[in-house]
């Protein structure tokens, strides 16, 4: 970054306060620096779709391989085999067949029911209340027990589970990253009981798919080892709840701040998944995308070195104006809703479809129960780690 507007333009991905609206910095970023550079903490960021879609795609040129978070990849931590968000071709083309077998359509088709079901289960209760708070008496709720289902996983353990996922990968109030490498090894710990109880209860869940599932690797067939099953298992806990609580929180808050838009999806429910895709591209809960160089790369023209860190800041290309026009104004009733919220190519996110589920019946549940509501955005707050945005805490006032 040169001259002095560049100079006065900062981005910092472990400052809290900008991460509470890190737009107006992506904004100025795509207009004044597309290819920014931060010299303190050593990377690049990349902020307009036409940088950051290719660069999701072009693996063999930004590599997954020592992690997808900024803080990981800095820290140069090892990275346990079978979490595939950290992985290259070709070990990554072999775990992602795999998991790919179990998030099918006809097994999403049967979560719907359930996922309709642990929704009113949660909602009924607060029905009369004159305010709640959605995460922590709703939107947290759900993903667990959805991920926990899949799973096998006995409800009793499910929030202390979350709940370590949780602090696993927290920003503190000052910035700094709590991130501990050994989180990997406490956090998959967790699963260890029911894994071992699994392996000789077997039935129709994901964990008894994942111990009894064979892969074909450099020509041979074997089955997978206990901790790339203990890790995909944590991946698949860690990241199915984090995605979907944080768009719940952000459909409510937008709605709510939108009531126009919310009037007509409460008229009209057949609007419900046109506004969940515009919630994702507006307010991403997975806005930035870490990655590495495995080359020199000419960009904007400079040259990116090779093993330099670059974040693909997805988020922001949600609103880039040169792709999405009037892109940084909410509009349930956009035609067409272009978004690289779940990623983009090799690593696209294999939970797309049941996040998807379970954030349009969510708001379907809700608005039967609530057409109208106020977010007391006073007394919320965002929770911030170095992958995951979004509410941590949004009470809200019913009528």
């Amino acid at each position: 970054m040169t001259g002095s507007t560049a100079a006065a333009l900062r981005y910092d991905p472990l400052d809290v306060v900008i991460d509470d609206d890190p737009y107006p910095t992506w904004k100025r970023m795509r207009e004044e620096a597309p290819l920014y550079r931060n010299d303190d903490l050593d990377f690049y960021a990349l902020s307009r779709w036409d940088d950051v879609e290719p660069a999701l795609t072009d693996w063999q040129t930004y590599r997954s391989g020592r992690g997808t978070v900024y803080e990981i990849i800095r820290m140069g931590i090892d990275i346990p085999p079978g979490i595939i968000l950290f992985e290259d071709p070709p070990i990554h083309d072999v775990h992602r067949k795999l998991l790919s077998r179990v998030f099918t359509p006809k097994r999403m088709a049967a979560i719907e029911p359930l996922v309709r079901d642990y929704c009113r289960a949660a909602l009924d209760p607060l029905v009369g209340r004159a305010e709640f708070d959605v995460i922590e008496d709703f939107a947290a709720y759900l993903p667990m027990r959805t991920i926990g289902y899949l799973l096998g996983i006995p409800e009793q353990e499910q929030a202390a589970i979350r709940q370590q996922a949780d602090q696993s990968i927290s920003i503190g109030a000052d910035g700094a990253n709590s991130f501990d490498p050994e989180s990997f090894d406490s956090t998959s710990a967790m699963f260890a009981e029911y894994i071992d109880w699994r392996a000789d209860h077997p039935t129709d869940d994901l964990m008894t798919d994942l111990l009894q599932a064979e892969v074909d690797e450099d020509g041979r067939t074997r089955r997978l080892t206990r901790e790339e099953v203990l890790n995909f298992t944590n991946l698949v806990a860690g990241a199915g709840n984090e995605t979907a609580t944080r768009l719940i929180g952000f459909a409510l808050q937008l709605l709510a701040e939108h009531p126009d838009q919310r009037a007509d999806v409460v008229h009209d429910p057949e609007l419900i998944p046109n506004t969940i895709e515009e919630v994702l591209r507006y307010e991403p809960p997975s806005p930035v995308q870490a990655r590495y160089t495995s080359r020199d790369v000419a960009l904007h023209g400079e040259t990116v070195a090779k093993d330099s860190i670059v974040l693909l800041l997805n988020g922001s290309a949600n609103r880039d104006e040169r792709r999405v026009p009037d892109g940084e104004r909410f509009d349930v009733h956009r035609p067409e809703i272009p978004h690289l919220s779940f990623g983009h190519g090799l690593h696209y996110c294999l939970g797309a479809a049941l996040a998807r589920l379970e954030g349009q019946v969510a708001l379907e549940e809700f608005l039967q129960r609530w057409p109208t509501w106020e977010v007391d955005l006073v007394r919320a707050n965002k929770a911030h780690t170095g992958s995951v945005r979004g509410w941590e805490h949004l009470p809200v006032v019913v009528s």
